[in-house]
């Protein structure tokens, strides 16, 4: 990724149209794998995609906002979740992609715990970015009459998608333990880690539901999500073939529709409130399964895909969605609450702060959706610079970001 952005910064800006998409599409290097970029971008645009489409507020009789799901009301689009949820795909990209950048960085003689270091920098700018971001805002907003309530609920649509990060990290941390399994099992080295999830599915779900500790539901969390990276890392060191992928594809296709007929595992693939079962806060088996079968249509997909994307109109979005991924996944939410906010102050704003809870809803929340969009591309024109190198930045600037970051993720987590 860093290749393409060092690419993509020469020179002037590309403007829309297809001057502007041969320009970014002649800039790419040669070798870039863009069926990786293309499948990226698709789980990335998923997340705001998803959240904006599925999250909603409520408006009290004081004017605050709270938190309110549509499939609270309308069940029936839980199937909707199937496809906007494509972490699977994003984790597969990931264990793909480091296995990549580990080879290249040891070709140049650096060490694993360079490569390690300069993963984990990364990732972490954006997130003490938009966290440091909020900090300062919150007073701000405060002082200006935004119910204290409204910022609560604020913060915690903020601090949400970036668990995953945290996730991410620990994962990227244990690419060279996952690529001795890829070396020693190719792609079985993933069966563990689902026979792990369905052990403590069984265990929070069976017969012996009511003595399990509720810390149990935990243990999915690491092996839950790995899995995906797993198979990633196995597919980038070529131990993930064509006989592979198909298995991947039918039997997740059929261990997903077991779960759900037979073992009534709840529809949605994101959390409902009011139920007391969830498959995403920690991934249950059936997130395993779509996983598998997402993973095994990727890889069986990945040629068409790449052709695909050798048009220079198809492939500049990619590149541009994949340039801003951690922009995109840490600051959509503010994008929508920077217009959700001020309409509290109108009252009851369709496709805003009415509750989610019938079918015209979607509707208006669906012209909205543009409007999100435009309102996170300008929040990302000033707020992508977190995700660049920051040089120039003094230890005591830092030291204070931190500080901020701190006390937000104290306020969102309810400890403040």
């Amino acid at each position: 990724m860093s290749r393409l952005l060092i690419t993509a910064r020469r020179g002037r800006r590309p403007h829309i149209g297809a001057t502007a998409a041969r320009a970014v599409a002649d800039r790419t290097p040669a070798d870039r794998d863009r069926a990786l970029d293309g499948l990226r971008a698709l789980a990335l645009l998923a997340v705001p995609t998803g959240h904006w489409l599925i999250g909603g507020f409520t408006l009290d009789t004081g004017g605050a906002l709270h938190n309110a799901s549509l499939l609270t009301a309308v069940g029936q689009l839980a199937p909707a979740s199937w496809v906007l949820q494509l972490l699977g795909i994003f984790f597969l990209v990931g264990g793909h992609a480091s296995v990549l950048s580990l080879r290249r960085a040891t070709g140049r003689g650096e060490s694993t715990w360079v490569w390690l270091r300069g993963r984990l920098v990364r990732l972490g700018r954006p997130v003490l970015g938009v966290t440091a971001v909020w900090a300062v805002l919150l007073p701000l907003l405060y002082g200006v009459g935004v119910p204290e309530a409204t910022l609560r609920t604020g913060a915690t649509l903020v601090i949400q998608p970036l668990w995953f990060v945290g996730v991410y990290a620990v994962l990227t941390a244990l690419t060279p333990c996952c690529l001795r399994a890829a070396r020693w099992m190719g792609a079985w080295a993933a069966a563990p880690l689902a026979a792990a999830v369905a052990a403590v599915d069984f265990l929070r779900y069976g017969p012996y539901a009511d003595a399990m500790p509720p810390w149990l539901s935990l243990l999915n969390l690491l092996p839950g999500w790995m899995f995906a990276y797993q198979l990633g890392v196995s597919w980038g060191e070529r131990r993930l073939g064509g006989r592979a992928a198909w298995s991947l594809l039918l039997g997740g296709a059929a261990v997903f529709a077991a779960l759900l007929l037979f073992f009534h595992y709840p529809t949605s693939m994101v959390g409902v409130p009011g139920q007391d079962r969830t498959n995403s806060h920690p991934p249950s088996l059936l997130v395993l399964a779509l996983a598998a079968a997402q993973s095994g249509a990727a890889v069986l997909l990945r040629d068409r895909l790449a052709r695909l994307l050798r048009r220079p109109v198809l492939w500049a979005p990619v590149a541009i969605v994949n340039l801003s991924a951690l922009t995109i996944l840490c600051w959509h939410q503010t994008a929508m609450l920077s217009l959700a906010v001020p309409a509290s102050f109108l009252g009851q704003v369709p496709g805003l702060t009415v509750a989610p809870d019938t079918l015209g809803w979607v509707l208006a929340r669906l012209a909205w959706l543009p409007v999100f969009a435009a309102a996170l591309l300008l929040i990302g024109r000033t707020t992508r610079r977190f995700e660049a190198p920051w040089t120039g930045v003094t230890r005591v600037r830092r030291a204070a970001m931190a500080l901020l970051a701190t006390g937000f993720g104290a306020f969102a987590l309810g400890l403040a």
